[in-house]
């Protein structure tokens, strides 16, 4: 054997294991610096509107020049997808693993409860992107868009089932509309977003055990009235 190529072969190995290292290390570092733009950019939406917002802008505040942020994305509505489908992906995951663990219906709406209020801090600017702009990314040609819809859809089958699965087994009064439960119940976490304070004295947890408290025990003490005041 040549001891030349045999020496050869020994010093190459490490040097192709360095070299995928920092072929490794580049993906990670552009991966990164995505998942960065990405942030700042719904920072961006969720203060100023997403319409409002220009790709300059959003290059300003990540510090590049705007043709760099072509490199990670094409367009504004790309950035804007990847929040929102993080934020949906995230949501729905959760409130899949609620259902399938099960329980009692009042049991598992308060676990879902909790779910919606834990999302606030992780998923805050979305939550804002998803209630001043829903309407306007809904218009946009092409149906770009339409997961929301889908999205909302399934959240509600979710939250009515087990509303309806309560009033069944006579945990939840019978007299309530399903629908319109869940779209108040809905709508107050979501609007808490826009007071909520990941600083201040309560933290989701704490707020959402408060909501649980009133959306099952109520404000009146004593005997329930069917006509207050």
């Amino acid at each position: 054997m040549n001891p030349r190529k045999n020496s050869g072969g020994t010093t190459g190995a490490p040097a192709g294991r360095q070299g995928a290292a920092r072929r490794a290390t580049a993906s990670g570092s552009a991966s990164e610096r995505r998942d960065h733009l990405v942030q700042l950019a719904a920072e961006l939406f969720a203060r100023k509107g997403f319409q409002a917002t220009t790709v300059r802008e959003i290059a300003v505040e990540a510090g590049i020049l705007s043709g760099s942020l072509y490199h990670h994305f094409d367009s504004k509505e790309s950035i804007v997808d990847e929040v929102l489908t993080t934020f949906l992906d995230d949501l729905v995951g959760r409130y899949r693993a609620v259902l399938a663990r099960g329980g009692e219906p009042r049991e598992v709406l308060a676990e879902m409860v909790r779910t919606g209020f834990a999302a606030l801090k992780p998923h805050r600017a979305a939550v804002t992107v998803m209630q001043n702009d829903w309407n306007y990314l809904r218009s946009l040609p092409g149906d770009r868009f339409g997961y929301l819809v889908k999205a909302e859809e399934e959240v509600e089958r979710m939250w009515i089932e087990q509303i309806k699965r309560g009033q069944a087994t006579g945990g939840i009064r019978p007299d309530v509309d399903p629908k319109l439960t869940y779209r108040m119940i809905r709508d107050t976490i979501w609007v808490a977003v826009r007071w909520f304070r990941p600083d201040g004295r309560l933290d989701t947890a704490a707020i959402a055990e408060h909501y649980i408290m009133i959306l099952f025990d109520g404000l009146a003490t004593g005997e329930r009235s069917s006509h207050p005041g």
